[in-house]
């Protein structure tokens, strides 16, 4: 976990592909992050990463005015998570890190292949997750104006 005296807050956000949820939920994070002008680092990765974002992720996200589609999924390092103040996986949770990391599973549907209504709905769940967390990292930090 980092020092929240001299470190930025960590944040990551985890899934098995990293091509859907935790794509989309690093992105309203970065947002929220200069929406607020908080200095928070935002990872993301996954434990068996696809070779692309999903095409549904990118044109649920595009609906929004946000581009994923130079997006890339990577792995990420368990050193990496053990690095974090937070980490939300977003429903296929088997990390094992120590207690002084805050893990969360939020427990999304997976958006791949799913109709764009559906996809635009768990979109819509994770932003609101999303926001939810920096409301909360404000509150617990003293964070923001």
């Amino acid at each position: 976990m980092s020092d929240t005296t001299t470190q930025p807050p960590r944040i990551a956000f985890v899934c098995v592909q990293n091509a859907g949820r935790s794509q989309m939920a690093t992105a309203f994070a970065k947002r929220e992050r200069e929406r607020r002008g908080l200095d928070v680092t935002v990872l993301t990765g996954g434990t068996h990463p696809a070779d692309a974002v999903h095409d549904e992720v990118i044109g649920a996200m595009a609906d929004l005015g946000i581009d994923l589609s130079g997006r890339t999924p990577r792995e990420i390092t368990t050193d990496e998570l053990r690095s974090c103040d937070y980490v939300a996986t977003m429903g296929c949770s088997t990390l094992d890190l120590p207690a002084d990391v805050d893990v969360r599973d939020w427990a999304l549907d997976d958006p791949d292949g799913e109709a764009p209504d559906r996809v635009h709905d768990i979109r819509d769940e994770i932003e609101s997750r999303v926001s939810a967390l920096f409301d909360e990292l404000e509150a617990e930090r003293g964070m923001g104006a």
